[in-house]
């Protein structure tokens, strides 16, 4: 579908998943104040387990079926436990602003995964969007570390980035088999189960943290990880990949400014002339034929 002739509803989704998906770098480091990466996520994803499960319940939506099983853990594992564990571990160090620029690097590696795992063809054109994304990527990872220091934590992140396009490349085939509510619950189920192991942690660091940081996470588990999921997989059932996804690009400028004004944190020169390449890189990689931009969204 083009898109042309679409209700101002659809727009709006779009509109409010953008801001949701932009606002969570800056309550990702407000709750890390208080919570360990691995907890925060565990009590995130608890909470939008339980947000959408009650919905979905309430709704009597399908079951998933046994043989979409497998699927599901594993688009759980990929879009959920390591994107988020791994985003959350970079972003004890690494400002919102510049963490929500080495996310949107994302499309140019589904474009990779699209070359080498499905054997599709990237214009040249493509593979010097791919050359420049890798520079931007680099500044962005230099201006965090200080000066000239690379900064490792920068490079988990573009673990989650990775990740993210292992997930839109795994996902497309099934949406269109559940109502987008059912499907985001059952994967978002299947990525908690494994973040279970930091129970007993999030036990101990819960009674003792701030409210605002509690109330960081439960903002981030009902509208980032739950209403943000289900208007992205709504979004994709009435607009293609390419172009919902290009929407995206709009993330980082938009989380930039909400840290600013939540956190404080102003990006470093090298992280803001890195994220403007490394979106340029992935814009010119993303206009390959036959490959999607991966989703952004923390």
């Amino acid at each position: 579908m083009n898109g042309q002739g679409l209700g101002w509803r659809v727009w709006a989704a779009v509109a409010v998943m953008l801001l949701l998906w932009a606002s969570a770098f800056a309550a990702i480091r407000a709750a890390l104040l208080a919570f360990p990466p691995g907890e925060l996520a565990l009590l995130r994803f608890l909470v939008a387990s339980a947000t959408l499960g009650g919905i979905t319940v309430a709704r009597r939506a399908p079951l998933p079926r046994r043989r979409d099983l497998p699927v599901l853990f594993l688009l759980g594992l990929t879009g959920i436990t390591f994107y988020h564990l791994a985003l959350n571990y970079g972003e004890v160090v690494v400002t919102a602003g510049a963490a929500s620029l080495l996310i949107a690097s994302a499309p140019m590696f589904t474009a990779l995964l699209a070359t080498f795992v499905l054997g599709e063809r990237l214009p040249p054109l493509g593979w010097l969007g791919i050359g420049l994304g890798l520079v931007g990527v680099a500044l962005i990872s230099l201006g965090e570390g200080g000066g000239v220091r690379l900064e490792p934590r920068a490079l988990v992140i573009l673990g989650a980035a990775i990740s993210a396009s292992l997930y839109t490349v795994l996902q497309k085939r099934y949406i269109v088999r559940y109502p987008p509510l059912a499907f985001t619950t059952y994967f978002v189920w299947a990525g908690t189960i494994p973040l279970l192991v930091f129970l007993p942690g999030l036990l101990k660091t819960l009674p003792h943290a701030p409210p605002a940081a509690i109330a960081a996470a439960v903002y981030l588990g009902v509208f980032p990880a739950g209403l943000a999921y289900v208007l992205w997989v709504y979004c994709l059932t009435v607009l293609s990949a390419s172009r919902l996804s290009s929407f995206l690009y709009l993330n980082p400028v938009l989380a930039i400014g909400i840290a600013w004004g939540w956190l404080g944190e102003v990006p470093t020169w090298p992280s803001l002339v890195g994220g403007v390449v490394a979106i340029a890189g992935v814009i010119l990689a993303a206009r390959g034929p036959g490959v999607e931009p991966g989703k952004a969204g923390p």
